[in-house]
């Protein structure tokens, strides 16, 4: 099932791209940003409490907020990176570099989660680099 929400979250990032890249043409990256924030805020907490999950927050220990406020910060500055970048140039180059994040999470996962890399994963990774290299090079002649 894992693989049905990642093909799922790639179909929406790929209209986030698409959608953003319209957004930003009239407005600064960080009002685009800052509306999209407020809407994650509100279906994310939605989900939640809809769910009924919010007294989970109470047995959240003090290393995994650590790890969940370093992630958020993080994914505010990709978002604001991605969104300048966006407004800067071609959605076609400034979205297919941003996926060179596969070749970053493979290499963090390696050293700090121990995870295995093969040689087709390794290989896989170098053919997606250079792809997305290409395309973002063609994209901005």
């Amino acid at each position: 099932m894992w693989i049905v929400f990642s093909l799922l979250a790639a179909f929406t990032a790929a209209c986030v791209v698409t959608l953003t890249k319209v957004g930003v043409q009239k407005v600064a990256p960080s009002v685009a940003f800052a509306v999209q924030a407020v809407l994650m805020l509100v279906v994310s907490w939605g989900l939640v409490v809809g769910r009924g999950r919010l007294p989970e927050l109470a047995h959240v220990d003090r290393r995994t907020w650590g790890f969940l406020v370093a992630a958020g910060v993080l994914t505010t500055l990709s978002s604001l990176f991605s969104f300048q970048a966006l407004k800067l140039g071609p959605a076609g180059g400034a979205g297919t570099l941003d996926k060179v994040s596969l070749v970053f999470v493979l290499i963090l996962a390696a050293v700090f989660l121990k995870e295995k890399l093969s040689w087709q994963v390794i290989a896989g990774a170098g053919l997606m680099l250079v792809g997305a290299v290409l395309i973002a090079l063609s994209r901005a002649r």
